[in-house]
C-alpha cells in the first residue's frame, strides 16, 4: 500500500495546488450549470474517499458530518438524494473553510486507515477509482476556474496548468491503408470501463492530419462567415449558433477589430500558430466540412495515436459515446461512473493541457455533449 499511499499524498495536494492563486469568493460561484463550484469539487472529491472506502470498509468510521452525504454526492441514484446540479452555486455553507477542514479529515482518516491494511485487492481497486476520478476533477477544477475568471470583466489571471504534449517525428498527413485493426485497452495498469472490450473493427482506408488546427487556420473559417453559413452545420448546430448568436470560440473577443484570447495569463492577443481551443462538436464538424474534410472517428484516431503529436487538446471525434462489444455495467454505485451516460455525448480522445500526469492513454475515452465548449478541446482532420 505504500506506492498508493505516495500516490494519494500526491493526487490529493495537486488538487489544492490548482486553486492556489484563487480568492475566497472565486470558490463558490457557478456561472453556468456545466460548471461546478472549486469548492464543490474540492468536497466532492473527498466525499467520494470517505462513501467507497472509509464508510463501508474502516470499522466505526465516523464521518465529518453526514449532511455532506446530500451535498457532495454527484449522480449516484445508490447513494441516495443530493443537492441539484444548478443549485451547487446557491451553498454559502459549508463554506471554503470547512470545506478544507474537511478534506483535511478525511485525509487524516485515509492515511491511518491505510497504514494499517497489509494488503486488500478491493480496497486498492476502488482507491486507484478514487485517484483517477479526483484526477478528473482536476481537469474539470481548471476548465470550471478558466469559465469563472473568464466571464469577469476584470480577467483576471490564475495559477498556468501544464501542458502535456506527447511529441511524436512525424509531420504532415499520415497514411493508414484498410484493413481490420484492433481497438480497447489491452495493459495491466489502470483503465475505465468503458475502455474494456477490446475488439476488431473495419477502418477504409484514410489520411489523417498530424497536426491540430491552429487559431489561424479557424480565424480563417470566421472571417469566410463560416458562423453565418447553415450549409456547414448540422442542423441541431446551426441552431445552436442562432439561439445564442455564436461567431467564434469560447474566450475570443474581437476588440477593436483585434481578436483576443482568455488564458490564465489574462486576456491576450491570439496566438495564430497555437492550437484553436474550446470549441464544441458543432463547430468541429462545420470547420470540418467547410475545409473539405472530416473529423475521425475514435477508431481511426486510436490507431493512428502511436504516430500522432497528442496531448495539447482533447480531439473531437465523429463517434457517438456508445459500448464497446460485451460491455457490462457493474452492480451498485460504481457501476453509474459511466454506462449511464452512453447517450446524446459524443467522444473526444487524446488529452490536454490540463490532464493531470498519468492520468493520459490513447484508449481513454471521453465524451461530452456536443454543445459543450468549456473543455480545453480542439480538431484534428481527416482528409
Amino acid at each position: 500500500m505504500n506506492n498508493l499511499k505516495k500516490k494519494y499524498k500526491k493526487v490529493r495536494e495537486h488538487s489544492v495546488a490548482i486553486c492556489a492563486t484563487l480568492e475566497v469568493e472565486d470558490y463558490v460561484i457557478q456561472p453556468v450549470a456545466d460548471v461546478s463550484p472549486p469548492k464543490w469539487h474540492l468536497g466532492h472529491t473527498t466525499w467520494f474517499f470517505e462513501t467507497f472506502i472509509l464508510k463501508a470498509k474502516q470499522k466505526d468510521y465516523k464521518e465529518f458530518d453526514p449532511q455532506y452525504n446530500y451535498v457532495f454526492n454527484s449522480y449516484y441514484e445508490t447513494i441516495g438524494a443530493r443537492v441539484v446540479r444548478t443549485d451547487r452555486g446557491n451553498l454559502s455553507r459549508p463554506t471554503v473553510s470547512e470545506v478544507f477542514k474537511y478534506r483535511k479529515y478525511v485525509d487524516e482518516q485515509m492515511l491511518s486507515f491505510l497504514e494499517k491494511l497489509d494488503s486488500d485487492t478491493e480496497v486498492a481497486k476502488l482507491l486507484e477509482l478514487g485517484l483517477q476520478h479526483e484526477q478528473q476533477h482536476q481537469e474539470l477544477l481548471a476548465s470550471d476556474i478558466k469559465y469563472i475568471l473568464g466571464h469577469n470583466p476584470l480577467f483576471p489571471t490564475y495559477k498556468a496548468i501544464r501542458s502535456s504534449v506527447h511529441n511524436s517525428v512525424n509531420t504532415g498527413d499520415i497514411r493508414f491503408e484498410a484493413g481490420i485493426y484492433e481497438i480497447g485497452y489491452n495493459g495491466f495498469g489502470f483503465c475505465f470501463d468503458n475502455e474494456l472490450g477490446r475488439h476488431k473493427t473495419y477502418l477504409d482506408k484514410y489520411l489523417i492530419s498530424n497536426n491540430l488546427v491552429t487559431n489561424a487556420e479557424y480565424l480563417a473559417f470566421i472571417t469566410a462567415g463560416g458562423y453565418s453559413d447553415f450549409r456547414y452545420w448540422h442542423a441541431e448546430g446551426w441552431d445552436w449558433v442562432k439561439k445564442n448568436d455564436k461567431i467564434s470560440p469560447l474566450y475570443w473577443h474581437n476588440i477593436n477589430g483585434k481578436w483576443m484570447y482568455y488564458k490564465a495569463e489574462g486576456l491576450c492577443e491570439i496566438e495564430m500558430n497555437a492550437p484553436v481551443c474550446h470549441v464544441n462538436f458543432y463547430e468541429a464538424f462545420a470547420f470540418a466540412s467547410w475545409s473539405g474534410k472530416r473529423l475521425p472517428t475514435e477508431a481511426e484516431w486510436e490507431v493512428a495515436s502511436d504516430h500522432l503529436n497528442w496531448g495539447e487538446r482533447w480531439e473531437w471525434t465523429s463517434s457517438a459515446y456508445l459500448p464497446y462489444p460485451g460491455f457490462v455495467i457493474e452492480e451498485g454505485a460504481i457501476g453509474e461512473y459511466n454506462g449511464k451516460f452512453m447517450v446524446s455525448q459524443m467522444v473526444l480522445r487524446g488529452a490536454s493541457e490540463a490532464t493531470p500526469d498519468g492520468h493520459s492513454r490513447k484508449t481513454y475515452r471521453n465524451f461530452f455533449h456536443p454543445s459543450q465548449q468549456w473543455q480545453f478541446s480542439g480538431i484534428r482532420l481527416v482528409g
